[in-house]
């Protein structure tokens, strides 16, 4: 057992969700690696010591150059915009360090390629944060798949909708404004990478992405601003496995909270499950007697992956801060056997590039290939 200096850039929603699951993992898994808070990074210095003192972190910057370069700080991990993650990324790959980068991997594409380009010929552990597949439930659920007994997917449902930006009249922040910033750049990936785990590699799309409300409410007050970004999107889209697809992501579905939920048909059974019930799975067999068919509701338990660490009793559940726990002790695992863990940067770029080509559909009005980008 050894400790390890962990800087965390951003103090934000997910800088804080990191800051928690980095003090909390060595107790929950007992891991061989205990992570020491070492330093946080905000955008400012006041903001940042106060973030230090909140999260139990030994010290406070606002320049990212500073946390990157530290010798204390042993890996990183970005919390921060998805404008920021190339340059810091590639600094700390410079100096050595493993990176754990916050979803989508990179603000484009290109940038994407540049940090596995770079985390490739680094060696190092590298992690994207793809948190909700990471549920108990969910991970069931690819095991499920991977043994074959719901037979070969024919057909695969997926959505990520939230409703958050659903009033018309809820003034414009950040998060309207840019690309990158949008629906598909914020809420896709999560079920974009979640597709990919479920239903394996994609391999073309048709996609319609749509602003809903094109203009808010300035956020001082003063008149309108324009909406930049996108609200809302969809494709069908077609697996190698020859399976069909759609996706659906949407901030503006009113009365959805958290609404990363799926649908799996196969040859001989199904499942279906929704993240607002993030602790029960459905199943259904179809090799059942025909008096006994329907689908069947499996609570997450202790013999369900990473449940039994955070309690022993089945249907008890686990919750949102809990998968971000999961995430740093894969993190950590990583770190300890020299290797990356699924989702890499490359799983995180293949996200990114199914982004692009459903961006160049709607724009185009065409099927694409994934290929072709």
């Amino acid at each position: 057992m050894r400790n390890i200096g962990i800087g965390i850039v951003g103090g934000g929603y997910m800088g804080k969700a990191h800051s928690v699951a980095m003090q909390a993992v060595g107790s929950v898994f007992e891991t061989s690696l205990r992570p020491v808070c070492e330093m946080i990074c905000t955008t400012s210095q006041a903001g940042a010591e106060q973030k230090a003192k909140a999260f139990g972190f030994n010290r406070a910057t606002a320049d990212w150059k500073t946390l990157v370069n530290d010798p204390a700080v042993e890996a990183i991990v970005i919390a921060s915009p998805q404008e920021t993650h190339r340059e810091i990324a590639l600094a700390a790959f410079d100096l050595g360090k493993p990176v754990f980068c916050e979803k989508p991997l990179g603000a484009s594409l290109a940038d994407s390629r540049l940090m596995v380009k770079a985390a490739e010929e680094s060696g190092l552990p590298n992690m994207v944060g793809f948190n909700y597949i990471r549920t108990p439930a969910s991970q069931l659920a690819r095991n499920i798949i991977a043994s074959g007994e719901i037979g070969a997917i024919t057909y695969f449902r997926g959505e990520h909708t939230e409703d958050f930006f659903c009033d018309p009249d809820m003034p414009g922040t950040w998060r309207t404004q840019g690309r990158s910033n949008g629906t598909m750049g914020d809420l896709a990936p999560h079920m974009i990478n979640g597709a990919l785990a479920l239903a394996g590699p994609m391999t073309s799309l048709c996609a319609d992405i749509e602003t809903v409300h094109k203009t808010r409410p300035a956020a001082d007050g003063k008149g309108e601003e324009t909406v930049t970004n996108d609200d809302h999107g969809q494709f069908m889209c077609r697996f190698e496995n020859g399976a069909m697809g759609m996706l659906y992501f949407s901030r503006v579905a009113t009365g959805r909270k958290m609404g990363y939920a799926y649908e799996i048909f196969g040859t001989k059974g199904s499942i279906r499950f929704d993240q607002e019930d993030q602790n029960a799975l459905w199943l259904y067999k179809g090799d059942a007697a025909s008096d006994r068919q329907g689908f069947t509701k499996i609570l997450a338990g202790p013999e369900h992956p990473d449940y039994l660490p955070f309690c022993q009793g089945p249907g008890h559940g686990t919750g949102y801060q809990d998968q971000i726990i999961i995430e740093a002790h894969d993190f950590l695992k990583a770190i300890e056997a020299g290797s990356s863990i699924w989702p890499d940067f490359r799983d995180g770029m293949q996200v990114n590039q199914i982004i692009e080509a459903a961006w160049a559909s709607s724009d185009d009005r065409r099927w694409v290939s994934i290929n072709e980008f």
